[in-house]
């Protein structure tokens, strides 16, 4: 609690000085301004969570997602689901983390989908979910009205046998580009890749880029520059947006 109370101070100070183009994007400021006055609640990051996880993928947008409640009187609720039995996920190399959370679309504004496993066809990660079946069927009944799904680096590839990346402006990370084209995405050689409802990010290390451009999108850019002193850290990168 006193770092975190440290960390609030110092960012707070910090963003003062901090300019506001250091997210590299192209974004529209009102649509910014407007996502802000229209949420009155916490905004709901669902983040999901399967063995052979990429320990980066999930946990950076976590750190970042949290950091940003401190920047929003509203707060911003970020948990992590499962399709499955909540309980230990194993990552990819081996970090164990409790998910208590089952999946609730329904409940989430922004839901994040991480990849891991994509090099390890008969191990943990992107294959072995897609050859259950059950994460891929659960994204594809997914979208609806006021909720955004989102990836980073090969969780679009889940994304893609969910059906929803194809004809869709798109990205994943490098070694996954020609899989997603070959299955009917539009890829785009961006940082992050905004088409409203579906947004995703490339490689391992773009979950800090995915968070913070969605924390600017969704609440702020006085929030993002926020988080990004209090990280010490500026996004990089391009974000290509859907005019």
């Amino acid at each position: 609690m006193e770092r975190r109370e440290f960390l609030r101070r110092t960012s707070a100070a910090g963003a003062a000085t901090l300019g506001a183009g250091t997210l590299a994007a192209t974004a529209s400021e009102t649509r910014a301004a407007a996502a802000t006055t229209r949420r009155t609640g916490p905004l709901r990051v669902d983040i999901v969570m399967f063995d052979g996880v990429e320990e980066l993928d999930c946990i950076a947008p976590y750190e970042v997602f949290s950091a940003a409640s401190m920047h929003r009187e509203n707060g911003v609720e970020v948990r992590y689901v499962t399709t499955g039995r909540p309980g230990l996920i194993r990552c990819g190399y081996g970090t164990g983390i409790r998910v208590n959370h089952r999946w609730a679309p329904q409940e989430a504004d922004l839901i994040v989908v991480p990849g891991g496993g994509y090099t390890r066809r008969d191990g943990p990660g992107v294959w072995a979910e897609i050859d259950d079946g059950t994460l891929p069927r659960a994204l594809a009944a997914a979208p609806r009205e006021g909720l955004t799904i989102s990836s980073l680096c090969t969780g679009a590839v889940l994304l893609s046998a969910a059906g929803l990346t194809r004809g869709r402006p798109c990205t994943t990370h490098h070694g996954a580009k020609a899989y997603l084209a070959e299955h009917g995405g539009l890829v785009k050689n961006a940082r992050v890749v905004d088409d409203g409802d579906l947004v995703t990010a490339g490689g391992i290390t773009s979950g800090l880029e995915l968070a913070l451009w969605l924390v600017k999108r969704e609440l702020g850019p006085d929030a993002a520059t926020g988080v990004e002193t209090m990280l010490e850290y500026e996004a990089r990168g391009t974000v290509w947006q859907a005019s």
